[in-house]
């Protein structure tokens, strides 16, 4: 296998993530409400061609969240990046882990994420509303 994972950087997130966000649609998140500056995640390669991306956000409990997970609409290899969209979640799991939290929560309007998602062991929970309120 050619892919390839590593720490997401301060520049990943104008080069690529920007993008990637308004290529599906979304509005960006803005850099301030990502973990650490948009750096706390991983991202994958085919290579040397980035396939997609999470961040973990960390608590002050043994709970983390994994948020964010987006990936390059524009890459063509569905079934490369299905495995690398597992890789980073395997990879993202591990990374909680080894920092000794015994529960991940995640968010997504995915469908095909939330069935990768329930592959790796996460349980459905209920339908929620979620109410942000910037101050």
């Amino acid at each position: 296998m050619d892919f390839s994972i590593r720490k997401l950087k301060t520049s990943d997130y104008d080069d690529l993530l920007v993008g990637w966000w308004e290529d599906w649609g979304f509005t960006p998140p803005n850099r301030e409400v990502l973990p650490d500056n948009a750096k706390s995640g991983l991202i994958v390669f085919d290579k040397t061609k980035p396939i997609c991306a999470g961040f973990i956000y960390l608590t002050n409990s043994k709970v983390a969240l994994i948020e964010w997970v987006i990936s390059d609409k524009k890459y063509n290899d569905k079934r490369k990046k299905v495995r690398a969209l597992n890789l980073l979640i395997d990879a993202l799991i591990l990374t909680c882990s080894t920092l000794k939290i015994k529960y991940i929560k995640a968010d997504n309007e995915s469908k095909s994420l939330t069935k990768a998602f329930i592959k790796k062991g996460f349980e459905k929970g209920d339908v929620v509303t979620h109410l942000i309120k910037k101050i």
